[in-house]
């Protein structure tokens, strides 16, 4: 049976969602194994492997500790110049807000300060309700710790929540708590799928519904 799902909320993911930040973190990755004399990794290589769980994860499989995780988030953050925001990204989460009346929220495991830099240089830092980084929770997507924050801070049901994201991590960390999961991107997993943010508004002006809810 089909049933309308009320939606009070949409989670957005940061990295392959808003920015494309995955040459910035591949070549930040790269500076961190050359420093700790790992074997350095393909493009396609990081993208298949590391693409999507949390950083200290990936290095946790390197066999590598907090002091390379901190190199790896010091080296990201000076390369914003190889970040970029993807077409009506900053509309796209204006307009969620100022027109669809929803609550916004950013989820992503990467690090508040490198966030927090971020949305400054794009000028996104005021678009959101609640932001939760990689520092809040003790463990990041695809745990669903840090989609539960964010829900508890903006007071709504996880059921009554779209979670946008890019990767497998992001639809389990939606899906374990039962989010709305809309997939953005050729390789992402969700109840809906979109190539570009600017299709959001073609979902949202829809009634939004799922078989067995």
């Amino acid at each position: 049976m089909m049933t309308e799902r009320k939606i009070e909320a949409i989670l957005f993911d940061l990295d392959g969602v808003l920015i494309n930040s995955l040459e910035s973190w591949y070549q930040a990755f790269i500076r961190m194994l050359r420093a700790y004399g790992k074997k350095e990794l393909s493009r396609e290589t990081f993208e298949a492997r590391c693409w999507g769980p949390d950083l200290r994860h990936n290095l946790g499989a390197l066999q590598l500790g907090e002091d390379a995780a901190d190199y790896c988030i010091r080296e990201q953050i000076k390369l914003i110049a190889l970040i970029e925001l993807f077409p009506s990204a900053e509309e796209v989460v204006r307009r969620t807000r100022e027109d669809y009346k929803l609550k916004v929220g950013l989820v992503t495991n990467t690090p508040r300060e490198n966030v927090s830099k971020i949305l400054k240089h794009f000028q996104l830092s005021n678009h959101f309700d609640v932001i939760v980084t990689g520092d809040d929770v003790k463990r990041g997507k695809p745990d669903p710790e840090m989609v539960i924050k964010a829900c508890e801070w903006l007071n709504v049901k996880p059921d009554h929540v779209i979670l946008v994201g890019d990767t497998k991590a992001d639809y389990l960390a939606g899906k374990a708590v039962g989010c709305f999961i809309i997939g953005m991107g050729a390789n992402s997993t969700g109840d809906l799928h979109i190539e570009k943010l600017s299709e959001l508004f073609t979902i949202l002006d829809k009634k939004i519904t799922t078989s067995g809810y």
